[in-house]
């Protein structure tokens, strides 16, 4: 396959049924912690929290971490109540201290993410375009609005919106006309962004979730790694939206996926079995996880796009019908550079 025919399959991907799955990768190359960092900066400051008693854990997990980071020790240990909320606000603030430098840059103008580049490429339907994220930033809700388009999160409110799923969506309706005995209705084009991980701007109020874009001392609600996720997982909001995910992930025509390593449980029993029927699916990754190395070698419809040194030069490695092609000092499997070689050429 040549280079222009290679285009041209990537273009045809984006039509009607896409269900957009958004993983750490694409956060990160905007500038985010991964979980390296994230365990590296754990290791430098979550003693000061710690009771001597959960201090005596931490002692446990710490070099666990060091030998096989974050994800998998959390695996092996699971951590005490106590453990797991420090764990949880030292995470969350390092993270939104990082995403407020680069929301800085787009409030001033300065800085164009990715994803908001992309929207333009996607088709809205009426009902939303379904965004999946397991990421706790916000990158994609500013992405979208910073692209014209109103963003569904199931929360209705500024200050300690409550998780209403039929008032947030019917909070998009520009018209109702009525047609016959059919009544019609029209909203504004939007993304329904589904995060079954959690969100920064989520928090517990009178027990029950809210949404704040502020900071407050209070937990924020996020699922991390390990032994106690999927528990944690079946709670309020986490619940609904991973529901909501599954759904639009049974439903859908044509996967994307961006940065994305198949290690999540929560969408591993829906993603995976309908990528393996045979669902068209593009993925964008600077590395394929051994998960996700695995489908594109089992899955003629797996169309996987990775980093690549070809020739001596910075260049992508391209799988399509499991067969691997080399293109030389293209950096398809950035999302900048996919969007201006493949999209917008």
């Amino acid at each position: 396959m040549n280079l222009h025919d290679l285009k041209s399959l990537l273009q045809r991907h984006f039509s009607d049924g896409l269900v957009t799955i958004v993983g750490s990768g694409l956060s990160c190359a905007e500038g985010l912690p991964g979980m390296a960092e994230i365990a590296q900066h754990l290791q430098a400051v979550i003693v000061d929290d710690l009771t001597p008693f959960d201090a005596e854990q931490w002692a446990v997990l710490s070099p666990l971490i060091a030998d096989k980071g974050l994800e998998a020790a959390l695996l092996e240990v699971a951590p005490t109540p106590a453990l797991e909320t420090a764990i949880v606000a030292r995470t969350g603030q390092f993270i939104a201290n990082r995403e407020r430098e680069i929301v800085e840059e787009v409030f001033a103008k300065t800085r164009t993410l990715r994803f908001t580049r992309l929207l333009a490429h996607l088709l809205k339907p009426d009902s939303g375009a379904p965004i999946i994220t397991t990421n706790y930033d916000r990158l994609i809700e500013i992405a979208a609005e910073e692209a014209g388009l109103g963003v569904d999160t199931m929360f209705v409110g500024q200050f300690a919106g409550i998780l209403n799923e039929h008032e947030s969506r019917l909070g998009f309706c520009r018209e109702v006309t009525l047609r016959g005995k059919q009544v019609q209705w029209r909203y504004r084009q939007r993304v329904n962004v589904f995060k079954p991980h959690g969100s920064l701007d989520w928090y517990h109020r009178d027990g029950r979730p809210v949404r704040y874009a502020g900071d407050l001392t209070s937990p924020r609600l996020i699922i991390t790694p390990g032994l106690n996720k999927f528990r944690n997982g079946y709670e309020s909001p986490f619940d609904r939206h991973r529901e909501r995910a599954n759904s639009a992930i049974d439903r859908a025509s044509r996967f994307l996926i961006i940065g994305y390593g198949f290690n999540d449980d929560h969408l591993e029993t829906h993603l995976t079995p309908r990528i393996r029927s045979g669902v068209p699916t593009l993925l964008l990754t600077r590395g394929l996880s051994p998960n996700a190395m695995k489908l594109v070698e089992e899955c003629p419809n797996v169309v996987a796009i990775q980093h690549a040194v070809v020739g001596g030069s910075q260049g992508s490695s391209v799988f399509v019908d499991r067969a691997e092609m080399q293109v030389p000092d293209l950096a398809l499997w950035e999302l900048n550079s996919f969007i201006s070689e493949v999209l917008e050429p």
